[in-house]
């Protein structure tokens, strides 16, 4: 039986409390989940969240890079240096930056002194298109950049994060949303084993649908476990 490791979560009371979110994963048996807030303003809740439930919650700080340097960076050091989050979070498109601004690379570095991944929504014309994304993953080739949703429900941006993907051995893919399962063995198949990732962007994805198009797509268990499992794990060193 494939396990199930990462999924991204957003937390936030209107949507789901820590604790449906922990029913959810025990129910579809998976381990741990990708963990951040709906947007720059939460990060405490996923604080205490993670405090909560230790050992469940991988905690991401959502950062909005417009806020300025010096704003981005005290959120750093208090939730990365401070309470032990694993990752930084962005989203072009709610925030309005193209992705590769400028104005991002102060997050870049900040992640690249500390060997952090950065999780980057995509698909969004026209803030948060892969090839924004590709062009900040070059400038900083060093830093772990995934593609949450991998290009998302357009068919010319699911091809774009592959392609981006395939030129830019630090671009990483995430699924969630992504309609296409075949898209998921292609990706598995030549941008590299270990560079496509399970997600469900809960709560805006049912577990489930999420689990089908991964068990459908046309991989061996062996290949699903690491799309499922293994993946995850080597990139957020668990």
């Amino acid at each position: 039986e494939v396990e199930n490791f990462l999924r991204l979560g957003k937390l936030d009371l209107l949507y789901c409390t820590p604790e449906q979110l922990i029913a959810f994963m025990d129910e579809y048996e998976i381990e741990q989940t990708v963990l951040c807030a709906k947007d720059h303003t939460g990060n405490e809740g996923v604080a205490e969240a993670a405090a909560r439930y230790p050992g469940r919650f991988i905690p991401l700080v959502y950062l909005n890079p417009l806020e300025g340097a010096d704003i981005c960076r005290e959120k750093v050091e208090t939730y990365v240096d401070g309470k032990g989050f694993r990752g930084i979070k962005m989203n072009p498109l709610r925030h309005a930056f193209v992705a590769d601004d400028t104005a991002v690379d102060p997050v870049m570095e900040m992640a690249r002194s500390r060997h952090l991944p950065v999780f980057i929504h995509s698909g969004h014309p026209p803030y948060s298109l892969p090839w924004s994304i590709a062009l900040l993953a070059e400038r900083f080739p060093e830093v772990k950049t995934v593609m949450i949703h991998m290009g998302h429900g357009h068919g010319v941006y699911i091809d774009a994060a592959l392609k981006m993907a395939k030129r830019f051995p630090n671009i990483y893919l995430e699924m969630s949303g992504m309609p296409m399962g075949v898209k998921i063995r292609q990706a598995y198949e030549e941008v590299g084993h270990d560079r496509i990732m399970f997600g469900t962007d809960y709560p805006f994805h049912h577990p489930s649908v999420e689990i089908q198009k991964v068990l459908t797509c046309g991989l061996d268990e062996a290949a699903m476990q690491d799309v499922f499992y293994n993946n995850a794990k080597k990139l957020l060193g668990e």
